[in-house]
């Protein structure tokens, strides 16, 4: 059965009559005779009656117009929302972000988004970058803002650098230092509040080879699972911690950040989606992203 055979069929019955459905149709009177008799066929009941040149519809093919309608009607929203889609008009994004590092541009880039597309669905997730991964491999989000993949994701994903950050060391407040910056070196004794690698392995690895750079091996204290964590432990005088620069957009009334010194350093911090043909909403998405990219490096910039 054929959308075409209903909609020959509807005209028969809306202009009471074949002669009159083909003039509108613009299509043969056989062309329409032949489809509702495959009509017929295929259902095994009589459409119409015939009282001389008027179609009149017998009780089942009533039943089966009112069913067709609705089927025709059907059809032709799931056209317009398929066109609509394929414009990027409507559609489903999924963003996963790092959400202290996200802050100062995430929002901004959001709403200008919606401005454009406001029938895209957004869905948004925070999550450490493995959170993120986990997120990718069950199709719940399609771009994320995280740190670089791992070697064994990397051929997996097509990437944006977004900007580099400097890492700093975040001690309490009740430490008085009075220099700006405090050597890498003079971390050797202290204990090191840090991120689980499993959450970042990035961010882990990074730290440990500028300590391992700096001839020494970080006594691991504490490894957490979130940077409010790794804050509110430093608060608590239970260490000190290595972080990206970024971590100061979190609120730590009892924290102090400090470049640290040799400052070269450097953390990337991407945009990620896979490498597959992205959809309409991605697409839309990516090209707002490359018009904002001077606009995100300003306001992501660490003095």
């Amino acid at each position: 059965m054929e959308l075409r055979h209903l909609r020959y069929f509807k005209a028969v019955v809306q202009w009471k009559g074949y002669r009159e459905a083909s003039r509108h149709l613009y299509i043969t009177q056989p062309s329409i005779s032949e489809a509702v008799s495959d009509l017929e066929s295929e259902l095994g009941i009589k459409l119409f009656s015939r009282d001389g040149r008027v179609a009149r519809l017998t009780p089942e093919g009533q039943v089966f117009y009112e069913e067709a309608i609705k089927t025709l009607a059907q059809a032709e929203r799931s056209i317009a929302t398929a066109q609509r889609a394929a414009k990027g008009e409507i559609g489903r994004l999924g963003i996963g972000f790092i959400g202290f590092v996200s802050y100062p541009f995430l929002s901004d880039l959001l709403r200008k988004y919606k401005a454009r597309h406001p029938g895209v669905a957004l869905r948004l997730e925070e999550n450490v970058p493995s959170g993120q991964d986990l997120a990718f491999d069950r199709g719940e989000i399609d771009i994320g803002f995280t740190r670089p993949p791992s070697a064994d994701r990397s051929s997996s994903y097509e990437s944006r650098l977004l900007f580099r950050e400097p890492l700093v060391v975040a001690l309490p407040k009740t430490r008085k230092v009075k220099a700006k910056r405090i050597r890498i070196a003079d971390l050797a004794g202290e204990r090191i509040v840090t991120f689980q690698r499993a959450s970042s392995p990035e961010v882990y690895d990074t730290i440990i080879r500028a300590c391992n750079d700096n001839g020494f091996s970080p006594r691991m204290h504490n490894e957490l699972n979130n940077m409010h964590s790794v804050l509110s432990t430093v608060e608590a005088e239970e260490g000190v911690a290595i972080v990206s620069a970024s971590a100061r957009n979190l609120r730590a009334d009892n924290v102090s950040f400090y470049r640290l010194q040799p400052d070269n350093v450097r953390i990337d911090f991407v945009a990620i989606w896979r490498m597959k043909e992205p959809s309409i909403a991605l697409k839309s998405f990516l090209e707002l992203l490359d018009e904002e990219m001077s606009a995100i490096r300003q306001k992501t910039r660490f003095p």
